[in-house]
């Protein structure tokens, strides 16, 4: 059954694996972004207050060894060791005392599908990059070494360069190094190893210069290892301990006799002078250093998404997972880690055989995907996991805020203002097909050289040509209608839902493109759900797997919501800004869904990938309930800030883009809108991109939201617009907070957000926080009256406050809460009955939440909810109910929003 993994036991704990202790009960998860500035024991210090917020479960980014001043943890080198720069394995285990203490667990981000490649950082890399093909970690990264062009067989292309590879080196960018029996590459802060076998040369010139024999000796070792491509895998092994032997005796050599050490500098510097014996033994390498653009077209190993410093891990391996858990799976086995997030597994090769490794190692574990589901997209039903990391939910409840009377005159503005159509899943089709031609074009033309070869075996479709293809996989690509499917050659491995996604991606490839051969899109559909034997052909079904999902990250995360502005409430991941709202009605029918589905699954309404947090949205939601205002105001701050464009930039979208971002946001430092604004441009890739900045259109920018900003007349008429928005929104954002901690599943509270949190997309909702003010308010929280704490909103006490009641009544009584428990829907009665949602946790917590305030202004009209018997304490505004129907404005009179305990609960 889903939804059943990692499932809570008794009151007070989770039954744990057999001979560890109980685990603390799954109340709720607080997300904390380590780094160098917020490390292990930062995070130990905060346990105290998270445990009297009534969190029981810390969450943690990555927290194993990445590439040195990491800001996020994701970029991994070394799995083997707890990141230094966050204190180490004492620090987390001194983390882990303190967890222990206060009674809560730990959950912890791992990060199975790629490693950063950065520099000499990564170990298994740098052999890889040494010994080529016959690295004896060549097999744990996802390279494709037969599809290396003919001009560089059996090389690594490293796109690290600034310009082209010629330049570079006959600049003297490029330069050898050794020292300690080590020889290397530098070009400024990369490094890269060379092979001993390469070094024949250089020591066999530094022995005649000195007559050293020894040395004469090496340069024979070296000529005498075999050349990595050729090599057999029982010899693996042997090549290895031979290097390391050379090295060895280099070392002590250049050590002990001098006339060595100057020989062996005099050679690298003569190589250093001549760019063509460095180029000779650049040629001997198992890499190829190339210009970084090269990297669109040409890069022979997989990717994640376009980051040329993340490689592909090849998770189906036993090995390679053996290796990436060995610590993960030991935390777990010994106790001190209850739960694990897995990130991107969509990358995988095989997620389902992976998340059946990942639950046998580690049984009766909590763990939750980060998976995008698209709108109506289930998980498979055979992944043995509890559910999402939460973006399905936050779309979800964010659709109850959303008015769709505003639909119409929203679309009409956009239109108008931007001179664009508001045809979204047309611009998802031309996101997607310029991201997989512009940024994932190495991937592509990887699986068109695959196609190519499958068609030479296939007399029907051998002539086609390698464009034919191409567009082919291109447009299926960029039609596809989620992220991927998930088809393996095991029995039962296409399920109609994989069918039905590969259908409509055909189809829609033949509607968009009708010049593609009919018969060759047929063959493709064919090939993807495996009705064509041949190990080729299951291969580029597998590999097609792998390069949708980021086509449509990059294609629609990362281009169309920054360029569709309708109401940017609603580009969120997993989002669907193209439609509005959801009724009462659809919200409870869709979470009854979720619930019977993965009922302990997590979750959130801010992450570290949101694009706004979870206030901003709150906020901007309410636009969708005054359309005209909004459109009003627009049109007169257009026209008064018309004297800060330079050259008609920003262009309209840009700067409509802003005024949402300035509505939600507000108040904002010029720093962090300015940086904002950059990267939303760069990301909708239109006017200037990351690849291809133009400085001009930049700068532009940026002397439009600095002159705006120190413009009083537009700062007077956005406070005076803003002004009546900001109790509203925070009624919006109280309401679905409450919701989330308490709807079936368990919520997770992003780092700082239990106060107001106007944060916008990464950097931004990264930023460092201050949690002594938090602690004080939080200790100043229980003598204070409901009227107290509305009162100083402008802190952020009311929003504390529900998650402090709400995690505190989940903590008194768990049987509400817990997958068995059941959610009811309770319906209000009279004319503004569709602002009012309301449901029962477990015959024992009656939550009650407004909706679409601003059309409510107020006044339900005699609205009226039927309170179920018994004796209830609203333990946000401090009331007392017997059952019985009351009216809804009655029961939110004190506070905003409602939570109802019952004094003794019926079975």
């Amino acid at each position: 059954m889903q939804g059943s993994f990692g499932s809570t036991g008794s009151a007070g704990y989770a039954d744990g694996r057999k001979g560890q202790q109980a685990q603390p009960e799954r109340i709720a998860t607080c997300r904390l972004q380590l780094h160098a500035g917020f490390t292990l024991d930062d995070a130990a210090a905060i346990v105290p207050y998270l445990a009297r917020l009534g969190v029981s479960h810390v969450y943690l980014s990555p927290i194993l060894q990445a590439v040195r001043g990491s800001t996020h943890g994701y970029d991994v080198v070394d799995p083997s060791r707890v990141n230094e720069e966050l204190g180490g394995e004492p620090a987390r285990q001194r983390l882990c005392a303190a967890l222990d203490a206060a009674g809560m667990g730990l959950v912890l981000d791992i990060v199975p599908n790629h490693m950063a490649v950065a520099g000499d950082q990564n170990p298994w890399w740098w052999d890889v990059l040494e010994n080529g093909p016959s690295s004896r970690f060549a097999m744990y990264f996802d390279v494709d070494w037969e599809s290396s062009e003919e001009r560089w067989p059996n090389k690594v292309l490293l796109p690290v360069l600034g310009d082209h590879y010629g330049r570079v080196l006959e600049a003297g960018e490029i330069r050898l190094h050794y020292g300690a029996g080590l020889f290397d590459l530098a070009h400024y802060e990369h490094r890269f190893p060379l092979d001993p076998s390469s070094l024949n040369e250089l020591l066999d010139r530094a022995c005649r210069a000195t007559g050293i024999e020894l040395l004469g000796f090496l340069a024979e070792s070296c000529a005498r290892l075999p050349q990595p491509h050729l090599i057999a895998h029982h010899s693996v092994a042997r090549r290895h301990r031979d290097q390391d032997v050379i090295r060895q005796l280099l070392d002590d050599t250049t050590r002990q006799d001098p006339a060595a050490a100057e020989a062996i500098a005099a050679e690298v510097e003569r190589i250093n002078a001549d760019p063509d014996a460095l180029d000779a033994l650049i040629d001997k390498q198992n890499y190829r250093l190339a210009w970084w653009r090269t990297a669109g077209r040409d890069l022979g190993y997989r990717r994640f998404f376009d980051i040329n410093d993340l490689a592909g891990l090849r998770q189906e391996k036993e090995e390679v997972f053996q290796a990436v858990h060995a610590l993960p799976v030991r935390w777990v086995t010994e106790g001190s880690v209850h739960g694990l997030r897995v990130d991107h597994p969509d990358g995988l090769r095989d997620p389902g055989q992976y998340f059946n490794q990942l639950h046998r190692a580690c049984p009766d574990t909590w763990i939750v995907a980060e998976k995008i589901l698209e709108p109506g997209e289930q998980l498979p039903g055979d992944w043995p996991i509890a559910g999402t990391t939460g973006y399905d939910f936050l779309n979800r409840v964010q659709g109850l805020f959303a008015d769709p009377a505003g639909e119409a005159p929203l679309t009409r503005l956009f239109e108008e203002l931007t001179g664009e159509g508001a045809d979204y899943p047309g611009l998802v089709y031309e996101s997607k097909r310029q991201v997989l031609k512009d940024l994932l074009g190495s991937e592509l033309n990887r699986l068109s050289s695959l196609f190519v070869d499958i068609c030479e075996r296939h007399r029907r479709h051998r002539d086609y040509t390698r464009h034919e293809l191409y567009l082919a996989l291109l447009e299926a690509a960029a039609c596809f209608p989620v992220y991927r499917t998930y088809v393996t050659p095991r029995e039962g491995g296409v399920t109609a839902a994989d069918v039905g996604c590969v259908e409509t991606a055909i189809q829609q490839a033949a509607e968009r493109r009708p010049e593609l051969d009919s018969e060759l899109l047929q063959f493709l559909r064919n090939l993807l759900l495996l009705r064509i034997p041949g190990e080729r052909e299951t291969e580029l079904a597998l590999r097609f797997q792998q390069l949708t999902g980021p086509a449509m990250a990059k294609g629609v995360e990362d281009t169309a919501l920054y360029r569709f502005h309708r109401l940017t409430a609603l580009n969120e991941v997993g989002g669907d800004p193209g439609s509005f709202g959801l009724s009462v009605d659809e919200f409870h029918e869709a979470s009854a869904r979720a619930r019977a589905l993965h009922p302990e699954a997590m979750l959130a309404t801010s992450t570290h990938d949101t694009k706004r947090s979870e206030d901003v949205r709150a906020r901007l939601l309410l636009l969708s309930e005054m359309p005209e205002a909004w459109a009003r105001s627009v049109r007169r701050w257009m026209r008064h800030n018309a004297r800060h464009r330079s050259g008609g930039w920003p262009d309209p979208a840009t700067e409509y883009l802003y005024y949402q971002t300035l509505v939600g946001a507000w108040p904002i430092d010029a720093e962090r809108i300015t940086a904002y604004m950059e990267k939303a441009a760069r990301e909708a890739k239109q006017n200037t991109s990351w690849t291809h900045p133009q400085e001009d259109y930049e700068q532009a920018l940026h002397d439009f939201v600095a002159g705006t900003l120190d413009d009083p007349g537009f700062r007077e008429s956005l406070e005076s617009f803003l002004q009546p928005l900001v109790g509203p929104g925070r009624t919006n954002s109280l309401a679905q907070t409450l919701i989330k901690l308490t709807a079936p599943g368990i919520p997770d509270i992003y780092q700082g957000s239990e106060l107001w949190d106007l944060s916008l997309v990464d950097p931004d909702n990264r930023r460092p926080v201050d949690f002594d003010p938090r602690t004080r308010l939080l200790e100043e929280l229980a003598h204070l009256s409901p009227a107290q704490i509305n009162a100083r909103g402008d802190e952020g006490l009311p929003k504390q406050w529900v998650v402090h009641q709400a995690l505190a009544l989940r903590r008194r009584h768990p049987e509400w809460f817990r997958p068995d428990a059941a959610c009811t829907p309770l319906r209000a009665s009279g004319e503004r009955a569709g602002h009012a949602v309301a449901y029962l946790r477990g015959e024992g917590a009656l939550v009650l939440v407004p909706r679409l305030i601003l059309g409510l202004a107020g006044d339900w009209r005699g609205t009226r909810l039927a309170v179920p018997p018994g004796t209830w304490h609203n333990r946000l505004s401090g009331g007392t109910l017997q059952g019985g129907d009351y009216p809804v404005a009655e029961i939110l009179d004190a506070f905003p929003v409602a939570l109802l305990e019952r004094e003794e609960a019926t079975s």
